[in-house]
């Protein structure tokens, strides 16, 4: 039986890019895909563009699946601190076709040979809609989890 692929996810948060690509990078990660609705950020450097360009200095490739991302009435209901209602939001579009679809290419990516890594903005993935992303994968592809935390350079 072939070994179990670790998923890793990562939030950013709180991070320079720095920090953020360092994290990725120990971690032998070689694609990051991005599951953000919107793959924009008012932090310098987060942006898709940006991010990309960023990823690449380091030998990390991008993809976007912006139908793993929260419907825009969850990403509210998160940034208020109702992750009930977030997750419900969620879950429900995970239903839809495009999710469903998106789900199913991220199964067979993480399927191969490169490690792969869920990236969305929150630090803490329990309050982070990528946790439910990882669940509905697990009966498609079971996969060891490592949540990653990008340390600030201030902080070493």
């Amino acid at each position: 039986m072939p070994d179990t692929p670790t998923l890793c996810t990562i939030g950013y948060e709180g991070a320079t890019v720095a920090s953020f690509l360092a994290a990725l990078r120990d971690a032998g990660v070689e694609l990051l895909v991005d599951v953000r609705a919107l793959a924009s950020s008012r932090r310098p450097g987060f942006a898709k563009t940006a991010l990309t360009a960023n990823l690449a200095s380091v030998g990390i490739d991008y993809l976007h699946l912006r139908g793993l991302g929260t419907p825009a009435d969850g990403r509210a209901a998160a940034r208020a601190g109702r992750h009930d209602e977030m997750k419900r939001i969620f879950l429900e579009h995970m239903d839809e076709d495009v999710a469903r679809e998106e789900l199913a290419r991220l199964a067979t990516i993480v399927r191969g040979d490169r490690k792969v890594c869920l990236l969305c903005f929150e630090a803490d993935p329990m309050h982070c809609h990528r946790r439910y992303v990882v669940e509905a994968l697990e009966p498609l592809v079971p996969v060891r989890v490592v949540h990653l935390f990008a340390k600030d350079e201030w902080e070493e």
